[in-house]
């Protein structure tokens, strides 16, 4: 019996059936150190890119954005001990790399530098976001020869930083710029910015091709990094939590502000890209946005592919309820399959939840909807559901501080209040 069960087990290893091949993949987070919102939930994610650090104007350093900030997001590892933090350098118009790469002294110290921040912050490692080596789009100077010191510099880096630590890239979505084969036996991994490929009246990241496609899609840009010399299972793909729109419309960049534009636009799903985006009268694209169904079907790509990840920009950009975030942890780290999360109400009592009105018998008829009862406050209650539904005299009945609470919800429009009238 003893030999069966383990000519069993061999077979299932064989099959790669066992619970520990099971694929583990990473989500990798931006957060942004000019932020004065609250830092995301650090369960939801596996690492965290801290941006921004810059190359000193000397050329021969780095120093860190809001250093405070930074020590804030490394004392998230208390909720979460496996999380682990990078520092990512560069950004949209962070410039001086191209002058630093091109001296091995600049390199050198550069990258003693990054390794010192390591330390004193205690970090897991440094990424790497030059916007882009070779080009000046981004105001910047650039020089013919920044591809070939990239990879130079990330030489020096891996030097600096040893084995133990990660060093990652973030690149442009058609994996223009870099020496991938060159530079891949000093990175651990590469994340794709697979977004902001187009602007109105194109979408700016579709997941395929349509008639509302940009240059490219999220499926050419992890093709062309194939090509180019990345193995999937060290590719993140790159996922946007804000719209984009043109400069009239930026107002609505966030997702949770998309939720308050039914009265000017109407939000249309576009099948063949898989995303959703806002038009106006005439039907034109004015803002491409996510939702949960479009981040969903950018996970399976992940999942069907085989990359290591997914990554985002940047916490800040999702809606009080996390969902895009919530999303991409559900697909990528808990169910392994494209799942949404589910939508979360809150009745203030119990008469409002037994409540015969027609609306409450229609939320409760939704699918994939989670119903809580008030139980009593605790800071940030409100902000975990899309509805509060509160009946006659309920809001009343609150304390101060969660009545202040639920009129900063309300006001914020961080999710939908609604007081009954009637039975």
């Amino acid at each position: 019996m003893r030999k069966a069960f383990l000519t069993l087990t061999l077979v299932l290893m064989a099959m790669g059936l066992c619970a520990q091949n099971t694929p583990k993949r990473i989500v990798v987070a931006y957060v942004a150190g000019w932020t004065t919102g609250e830092l995301p939930n650090p369960r939801l994610m596996t690492h965290i890119n801290y941006a921004f650090g810059h190359v000193t104007k000397t050329f021969d350093g780095m120093e860190v954005q809001n250093p405070d900030m930074l020590r804030r997001v490394v004392a998230l590892k208390k909720d979460n001990p496996e999380l682990k933090v990078m520092l990512s350098v560069g950004g949209w118009t962070s410039g001086n790399f191209s002058e630093m790469a091109a001296s091995s002294k600049f390199r050198k110290s550069f990258a003693k530098s990054c390794m010192k921040a390591v330390r004193e912050y205690g970090l897991d490692g440094i990424d790497i976001d030059w916007e882009y080596p070779t080009s000046s789009a981004a105001g910047i100077s650039s020089s013919p020869d920044d591809t070939r010191n990239f990879t130079l510099l990330m030489r020096d880096l891996r030097k600096a930083l040893g084995n133990d630590l990660l060093l990652t890239i973030a690149t442009q979505a058609a994996a223009r710029y870099i020496d991938f084969k060159g530079c891949m036996p000093y990175l651990d991994f590469v994340n794709i910015m697979a977004y902001d490929v187009a602007d109105p009246p194109k979408h700016h990241t579709t997941l395929h091709r349509s008639k509302i496609s940009g240059r490219m899609t999220v499926e050419d840009a992890v093709d062309a990094h194939l090509r180019a010399g990345v193995p999937a299972g060290r590719l993140c793909l790159g996922m946007p939590l804000y719209g984009r729109g043109d400069h009239a419309n930026q107002i609505l960049d966030k997702y949770m502000k998309t939720k308050d534009a039914a009265g000017i636009y109407h939000e249309v799903w576009d099948d063949e890209g898989q995303v959703p985006y806002l038009a106006n009268e005439d039907g034109e694209l004015v803002f491409g946005i996510e939702n949960p169904r479009s981040i969903a079907a950018k996970c399976q790509l992940i999942i069907d592919r085989g990359l290591l990840g997914g990554m985002y920009w940047e916490t800040t950009e999702d809606d009080a309820q996390q969902d895009l975030m919530q999303t991409v942890y559900l697909s990528l780290l808990k169910e392994g399959k494209a799942t949404v999360p589910q939508r979360q109400v809150l009745f203030l009592s119990r008469a409002a939840m037994d409540s015969e009105n027609p609306l409450v018998k229609d939320i409760k008829s939704l699918k994939n909807t989670s119903f809580s009862l008030f139980t009593g406050y605790d800071k940030g209650v409100f902000d975990r559901f899309h509805y509060v539904i509160a009946g006659q005299g309920d809001t009343a009945s609150l304390n101060a501080d969660a009545r202040k609470e639920l009129e900063r919800y309300q006001a914020e429009r961080r999710g939908t209040l609604i007081i009954l009238k009637g039975n």
